[in-house]
């Protein structure tokens, strides 16, 4: 009998963001400072686990050059988060905890969840609205005892303890499947929503592999990094935000936009996914076909996903425009962003997302 792969240590990964800035105004501190602090807060946190003194937990922090604002997150830079993780898993590794800015941990942990489905690899996403250290202390670094930092950073290495497969946002006390999740405030602790409800997020990873599967998808994730750094690095999503104007504008929009050579463009129309209709519209739709750029339409919407029940957004499906579901515009652009990484032609690229949201279609 093959032997099944066990729980590893866990591999911590600051990548920046309010999680780490101090000061005033707040900055993020350099690496040689905050990780040195934030390595003495997680040796007490994991000393007060059960056992510890028997079974201490084996964590480490990863070494990562990619420290920034997460606004300024490229996708370049999520391929870089990916490779440091498959490197990470080449050693053993296989739980995982992220420290991330708020602004864009959604896109970043459902780009995460697309690139490790099919695996029993499990990682914990999460951030902080508050940062982690008390700025109001300039003569040592104190942790802030109103920052949710902390709690997020303890739930989160509890949560990768546990080592359930996949890959979860864990903030404020909750935790969610990473392609569920969205932020609906800007300053509030309680950032981010997320649900349980859909498919796609829990049936694609796997807690029994063998140790001889693992290894075969290792190689193979680690052969295609090549593929998936160059295709990152020039990749061109583009969104449009659908808002009540002439038609003939929304056609020259979609135009201007298939002038630039989108990978893909993401529709964010109105109610269930409904686009105006003209021939003029219709046109561009059928020229991005053509260029090989993949038309998803999503909502506007924070619940409630797109269908194509109305007329106004049947006609769509003739153009080929890929229906989301009930996938939220992070997890869309996360998606579509692994496709064009990992697919070198856009037909594979469709069947891919076809086969991808057919767990995912059903309107919450």
């Amino acid at each position: 009998m093959s032997k099944s792969i066990t729980k590893s240590g866990i591999g911590i990964i600051y990548a920046g963001g309010t999680f780490g800035s101090y000061g005033k105004p707040l900055a993020s501190l350099d690496a040689d400072i905050f990780l040195p602090v934030l390595s003495q807060i997680l040796q007490t946190h994991f000393a007060t686990y059960p056992n510890h003194a028997h079974d201490p937990v084996n964590w480490r922090i990863l070494d990562n050059h990619v420290i920034k604002d997460s606004s300024q997150l490229t996708p370049a830079d999520f391929a870089h988060f990916y490779q440091l993780i498959l490197q990470a898993i080449a050693q053993g590794l296989r739980q995982f905890v992220v420290l991330t800015g708020t602004d864009t941990l959604s896109y970043l942990a459902a780009f995460l969840a697309e690139c490790f489905a099919g695996s029993h690899i499990s990682i914990v996403v999460t951030g902080a609205m508050r940062p982690l250290l008390d700025s109001n202390v300039l003569t040592d670094y104190r942790i802030d005892a109103q920052s949710d930092a902390t709690q997020n950073l303890f739930d989160a290495c509890k949560l990768a303890r546990h080592g359930e497969p996949g890959v979860r946002v864990c903030f404020s006390g909750e935790d969610w499947p990473a392609q569920t999740v969205q932020k609906i405030h800007s300053h509030d602790l309680m950032a981010f929503v997320g649900h349980h409800r859909a498919g796609y997020p829990a049936n694609s990873y796997t807690a029994k592999i063998t140790q001889a599967q693992h290894q075969l998808w290792l190689e193979d994730r680690l052969s295609q990094l090549p593929q998936v750094f160059d295709s990152l690095s020039h990749a061109n999503i583009a969104t449009l935000y659908l808002t009540p104007v002439d038609t003939h504008l929304l056609a020259a929009r979609l135009g201007n936009l298939l002038s630039e050579k989108p990978d893909a463009i993401i529709i964010l129309a109105f109610g269930a996914g409904n686009v105006p209709y003209t021939e003029s519209i219709k046109n561009q739709l059928l020229q991005a076909k053509k260029q090989g750029c993949l038309v998803a339409v999503t909502t506007q919407c924070a619940y409630g996903g797109v269908s194509q029940a109305y007329e106004a957004g049947a006609w769509l499906a003739q153009c080929e425009v890929l229906m989301t579901g009930r996938l939220t515009l992070p997890a869309i652009f996360a998606r579509l962003l692994w496709l064009i990484g990992s697919y070198d032609n856009p037909a594979r690229r469709r069947q891919r997302w076809a086969h991808c949201l057919k767990d995912t279609h059903t309107v919450a």
